[in-house]
This record gives structure tokens, sequence and C-alpha cells, in this order.
């Protein structure tokens, strides 16, 4: 996050913000940065990755479905946008954190033995570590005690459009992206694979919710597509998963959408699964 933040101070708060005397490097001037950028930035890939899965690819079909609620677009960007600024605040600490050199992300590829191809190794173990993690807290967001205070306003979307993706309780919304940071004090990784799998990790949020089921016939069994996370927003139970569906097979809560949707008898899945 300290590339973010050199850029941010470089052309915006250093020039037009914040007088000379005040050191770049002062914790809380940090504090600060990270917290605005976070904020803005985050809703920008938001609205930005939303906005386009919305008009490109989201089955506009889906709004005249009975379960799709009354302004559900309005209601979806409202509580996104209320809850990221609190989403923020403990985000934020951790990305202080990173940035005072208390993690194990680094600029230098040369530091890694094997140069990129140890980056890509670092890619592919970043999305199944991140997804075993995410499983078991969304499974355990799931359980009674907890389900109704955390992650009940999520489930309000039970035909949700891409701009639902973000749309979480705060405590909902830090817990199911607290793997991504916590790997980064765990594991070595290189600061630009980091920036850029956090642009993915949102982009891949947003597809799961656009309702195309666009994953090929021979990786549906494998991949968490929007197929499989439509049967969890209507069932609750299962497919729990971010990117696979290997550990709701683990853990017994992996539901095969292609069987589930079409015992609906509803025209909107049919449609998509045939």
């Amino acid at each position: 996050m300290d590339i973010v933040l050199d850029y941010s101070e470089e052309f915006f708060f250093k020039p037009y913000i914040y007088p000379e005397t005040w050191r770049q490097d002062d914790p809380l001037r940090q504090l600060i940065n990270l917290y605005v950028v976070t904020n803005i930035g985050g809703a920008l890939l938001y609205l930005s990755c939303a906005t386009a899965s919305f008009y490109l690819l989201f089955d506009h079909q889906l709004m005249k479905h009975p379960l799709f609620l009354k302004d559900q677009i309005k209601l979806e960007i409202q509580y996104t946008l209320k809850s990221v600024p609190w989403i923020s605040i403990p985000t934020v600490a951790l990305f202080f954190l990173e940035v005072r050199g208390h993690s194990k992300l680094y600029d230098e590829v040369e530091r890694s033995p094997l140069g990129w191809m140890k980056e890509l190794a670092n890619f592919v173990f970043f999305v199944f570590f991140t997804d075993m993690l995410i499983y078991w807290i969304h499974r355990f967001l799931h359980h009674r005690t907890i389900y109704k205070h955390f992650h009940k306003p999520h489930h309000i979307w039970k035909v949700p459009s891409p701009f639902a993706s973000h749309a979480f309780h705060p405590v909902d919304g830090f817990l199911q992206s607290a793997p991504y940071h916590i790997f980064v004090f765990l594991f070595p990784l290189h600061k630009v694979t980091y920036l850029g799998l956090y642009v993915i990790v949102n982009v891949w949020s947003t597809s799961i919710h656009d309702g195309l089921f666009l994953v090929p016939k021979v990786l549906q069994p494998v991949i968490n597509g929007a197929a499989n996370h439509t049967v969890h927003h209507l069932y609750f139970d299962y497919n729990y998963g971010q990117y696979f569906t290997l550990w709701d097979r683990i853990g017994g809560s992996y539901l095969d959408p292609s069987t589930k949707l079409l015992e609906e008898n509803d025209a909107s899945w049919k449609n998509k699964l045939n």
C-alpha cells in the first residue's frame, strides 16, 4: 500500500493539503492519508466494477424476478457506501502496519531466487490460501448466533446484482477481507503483485454477483462462479467458497447449481443453465 500512499502524497497531499513542516513519514499523517485513499479508492473501485458489470454483463431480466426487491440497486449502493468508512478503520490499521514495514511485502523481485516465476507461484498460493480462510469465516458467519447480527444484511439480496458484491455489514465485510491482509504478514509477496491481487479480488467479488453463468462446463465442478453463489444467496447454507468448490466439497456444503436451480422450475435459471 505504500506505493499508492507515495503517489497520493506526490500528486495530491504534498502539493495541495499539508504544510511543508509536517514530515511525510509522520504516523498520524500516514494514517489520515491511508484512510482517505482507502475510502475513495475502495468506493471508486466498487462503483466502477459494479457499474461496468451491471451494464455490460448483468442480465437485466433478473430485475423482474419476484425476489428482486423494489429499488434494490439503490439500496445495495447505499448500504455499501455507508459500510465502507467503517470497514476502512481496521483495514487502515493493517495497511499502516504494512507501510511501517511490519509485513513481508517487498519491492525487489531480485530478492526471490526464482524471480517472476516465484511471483506466479505466490499468486496461486494466495488464491488457495485466502479461499480456504474465507470459506471457514463465511461459514462461521452463517452460525445461527452470529448470522442475524452481521451476515444477514448481505442476504437481503436473494437475487443479487453486481452492486450487492460489497453490500456487507462492516464487521462482515472486514472479516471476509481479513485473509487478504493476513497473508502478507505470514508470507512474502511483491508489492505490485499485492496491489494487482487487490483489484482482481474486487473484480471477482463483483463477478459472482452478476448472475452471468459463464464458467466453462469443464471447470464448473471446480470453480465457484456466479451460478454457485446464486445458490448461496437463495438457499443460505451451501456454496460458501470464494473461488473454488474444494472446501465446500470437503465441508459437505457443496450444492450443484445445475441441479438445484433447475428443480425450481424457474425460467430465470433454466435459460442460463441449459
